[in-house]
């Protein structure tokens, strides 16, 4: 949009603080190279549009928005005499895309000092050499830091993954060992047993009355119901009675297994009258055995069951031979995070799931909205850990209008407000040095915001930290992704240089 053009003041322009330095002969050359002009209250500039100007407001309003999804967000609005904005980054020339990284518009009749781009280029390298030289290295110093101090942000969460996986696997991997050894043993026993039997005097239709038995046992052993800790004591003392009253030996280290198998004595009643009086003890031993493994491989059963459950949550969390933006229910990525994470969350504090399991799924970048979890999960665990180590994480999902939420509440101490409104400028940490990046917040804005058009937000008092991300529930217009292809790198150096008006 071009405004009214009017003369340019030589002395009217040296009184912005931008040139006030500047030697006459300075802005004599600005006002031949430059203009004023005066625009009415509507658009400026749109983002995206190649940036041909350098503005500098000499009176007026202006107002600057971003595109985030299909909408103009405003992030900044200002009357101050000088304030710039425009063609920013034009010094560096063709290193950058030269494009309006932001949508101006004036409220009222403004006037700018107007500077065509490659102008302002060429007086910035004639005029401040050092200058342009130290704030391209600024620039492209800000990108290569932030990408390698995002990379130990993700080796630092991957570190902690790594952790909580190792500890979720070790405990059901070393039950497997331990069921493996003892059923090794219980397996001798029975080879010992069988071949004790089979040298008695036992007919073979007393041999198939045992066979018949132990796959009947077997049986009852696949179709046992837990009992309550009460129930279960009752009956041992019941089972035990009954060994006791048939000479059965050891018979209180027999009872608890045949209870957690199932058996009663109605069943060892069958059993007595199954088989002879005088091999009734070797039968019991027999079928001991037997119960022993059945529920041994039952142990091993579960325990390589979770195995590879922890696996998938694992493929799950990292989106391995997923493709990178697909639908995807939103409590299976929330369930994956919270399980890689389980070691770091520790037991000093509960987690409490408040999903709404009628949520429909997303589209969404799953790999990413997991990276999103895991710095909100770990912040909030920090949190609670910074009053002594125990709270509670309550992590909800709702319907918010045409919106999927995702809450994230912890009862730590609360984020000052005197600070609430830094958290997710990028280094901004109030963790202890080597402990945090200040990208993690930043981080997980970007990826809420610009690439699945969402929004991230925070309330806060003491003991109710909420951390809440609203997502689509369909997919953006796919114009407006080029936006949210970005890198971050790009993103923050682009908003250290040209997002507000200085």
């Amino acid at each position: 949009m071009s405004g009214q053009v009017m003369p340019c003041s030589p002395q009217e322009i040296g009184s912005l603080f931008l040139f006030e330095k500047l030697t006459p002969e300075q802005l004599g050359r600005l006002c031949a190279e430059g203009r004023v002009e005066r625009f009415e209250a509507g658009p400026v500039y749109t983002e995206g549009s190649p940036a041909t100007c350098f503005y500098v407001m000499i009176e007026g309003t202006v107002v600057l928005f971003r595109r985030v999804g299909g909408d103009d967000v405003e992030v900044s609005r200002t009357s101050q005499r000088g304030v710039y904005a425009g063609a920013m980054q034009a010094y560096l020339g063709d290193q950058v895309p030269q494009t309006y990284t932001n949508s101006m518009r004036v409220t009222e009749p403004t006037r700018f000092f107007v500077l065509p781009a490659q102008s302002f280029a060429d007086i910035m390298q004639e005029w401040f050499p050092m200058a342009a030289h130290l704030l391209e290295g600024l620039f492209f110093g800000s990108k290569n830091t932030q990408r390698a101090i995002g990379q130990r942000e993700r080796l630092l969460a991957l570190g902690s993954l790594s952790a909580g996986l190792t500890h979720e696997l070790n405990n059901p991997a070393a039950a497997a060992v331990r069921a493996t050894a003892t059923l090794r043993e219980r397996v001798g026993k029975m080879r010992h047993k069988l071949a004790h039997i089979s040298q008695g005097q036992y007919s073979r239709e007393v041999i198939a009355d045992l066979i018949e038995m132990q796959e009947r046992t077997v049986e009852r052993v696949a179709k046992a119901t837990a009992l309550s800790p009460l129930e279960a004591s009752d009956r041992e003392d019941e089972l035990a009675d009954w060994l006791d009253d048939h000479d059965i030996a050891e018979g209180w280290r027999i009872a608890p297994v045949f209870v957690q198998a199932g058996l009663d004595t109605d069943w060892l009643d069958q059993v007595a009258a199954a088989v002879a009086e005088e091999i009734l003890p070797s039968a019991i031993g027999w079928l001991n055995y037997t119960v022993e493994t059945e529920l041994l491989m039952d142990e091993i059963d579960d325990s390589t069951t979770r195995i590879s459950h922890l696996v998938d949550a694992a493929k799950q969390y990292s989106q391995l031979d997923r493709a990178p933006y697909r639908v995807v229910d939103v409590h299976e990525l929330l369930d994956s995070t919270l399980l890689m994470l389980s070691g770091k969350i520790g037991s000093r504090v509960r987690v409490v799931k408040d999903y709404d399991r009628s949520l429909p799924d997303v589209p969404a970048y799953p790999a990413e909205l997991n990276q999103v979890w895991t710095n909100l999960v770990d912040n909030a665990v920090f949190a609670i850990g910074s009053t002594g180590g125990e709270g509670t994480l309550t992590v909800r999902t709702a319907r918010e209008g045409d919106r999927l939420m995702v809450e994230f509440r912890d009862t730590g101490p609360g984020i000052p407000a005197d600070i609430r409104s830094r958290i997710f400028d990028p280094f901004f940490t109030t963790k202890p040095v080597g402990e945090g990046t200040g990208l993690g917040l930043d981080i997980s804005w970007r990826i809420i915001v610009n690439k699945h058009h969402g929004s991230l937000q925070v309330e806060s008092a003491p003991g109710d930290t909420r951390f809440q991300v609203l997502l689509p529930l369909t997919a953006p217009d796919p114009a407006n992704e080029t936006a949210a292809t970005e890198t971050a790198a790009s993103e923050i150096a682009a908003t250290a240089t040209a997002e507000e008006p200085a």
